[in-house]
């Protein structure tokens, strides 16, 4: 609608818009966080938690309205149509740039739960933030490194007991848990220093979504498996909301959680082996999603 303005001009309006509407919808997240935190019951609680994600969701969806009317960007998705908003899913994605979520919020948004990401046990301390995430039912977890339980082996298997605790309130809600098993986002550099064996992907990190599986003690029913493909490069966030990003390609594939996805992954070193070579695999297959993306993409050209 506005796309004829200067670029600059497109990004310091869009960032100013982004900043009002965090704060239009914040102010009622914290309030209704306080009240959520005030009155322990059940159904108190539960009430807020549905109320809380809905005023979340209009949060993205503005976000996504201010996106249409400044950019052009034409984002190309395959696979939504097998997804409902009332079931259990877990969210994988490979990671190239933040502008990542703000695409996976705007392409997911009304086709499955609002998006959970678990966080560090640490940030429930960032000052208004911790609060609203707490409220949104954001999994909060604990992880110990090996080195780490070697010096205090009484705490073996209290970090995925504190997770499991964190996802109590998933059973009766449907869900979804996003998780970038890359861990970071993709550089040419950190690509040469991984010696990689993917062509246009970091080494997945299968321990993340194991613990989250484990965790959610089958509460979870299929994983979406989204792959991202920028055709002009990995967008730095001021580009993307300039519109100099003119396209995204997006493929979903979703498949069950089925019993060989199951397992105990901290104790049982054959599940947790077999685990690691089905991520490695999906890895595999999202490298050639990847690469037939890219010659699309040039095709189309």
């Amino acid at each position: 609608m506005l796309h004829f303005l200067p670029g600059p001009i497109i990004g310091c309006i869009s960032v100013i818009l982004y900043i009002a509407n965090t704060i239009l919808w914040l102010i009622p997240i914290l309030i209704c966080s306080l009240l959520k935190a005030l009155v322990p019951l059940s159904q108190w609680q539960k009430f807020f938690s549905y109320l809380l994600d809905q005023l979340a969701s209009n949060w993205v969806l503005c976000n996504t309205f201010i996106q249409k009317v400044f950019t052009k960007t034409k984002i190309n998705v395959t696979g939504l149509e097998k997804l409902k908003m009332k079931d259990w899913y877990l969210v994988i994605s490979n990671h190239q740039s933040w502008i990542d979520i703000l695409v996976l919020q705007r392409v997911l948004h009304g086709k499955i739960p609002f998006l959970k990401f678990f966080l560090k046990k640490e940030l429930i301390y960032v000052p208004l933030l911790g609060l609203a995430w707490w409220a949104l039912d954001f999994p909060f977890m604990k992880r110990y490194s090996q080195h780490f339980l070697k010096k205090n082996p009484h705490l073996i298997g209290k970090d995925i007991e504190t997770t499991k605790k964190a996802c109590e309130k998933f059973k009766h809600k449907p869900v979804s848990v996003m998780n970038f098993i890359e861990g970071t986002r993709f550089t040419a550099e950190k690509h040469q220093q991984q010696n990689s064996p993917f062509q246009r992907l970091l080494k997945p990190k299968a321990g993340g979504i194991g613990f989250v599986l484990q965790a959610m003690k089958g509460n979870l029913s299929k994983v979406v498996n989204v792959t991202i493909y920028y055709p002009d490069g990995a967008p730095k966030f001021f580009d993307f909301l300039s519109g100099k990003i003119k396209q995204v390609n997006i493929a979903i594939e979703t498949q069950d959680i089925d019993d060989s996805l199951k397992g105990d992954y901290v104790n049982d070193r054959a599940y947790k082996i077999q685990f690691q070579k089905w991520v490695n695999q999906l890895w595999l297959d999202k490298d050639k999603k990847m690469i037939q993306l890219e010659a699309q993409a040039k095709k189309d050209m």
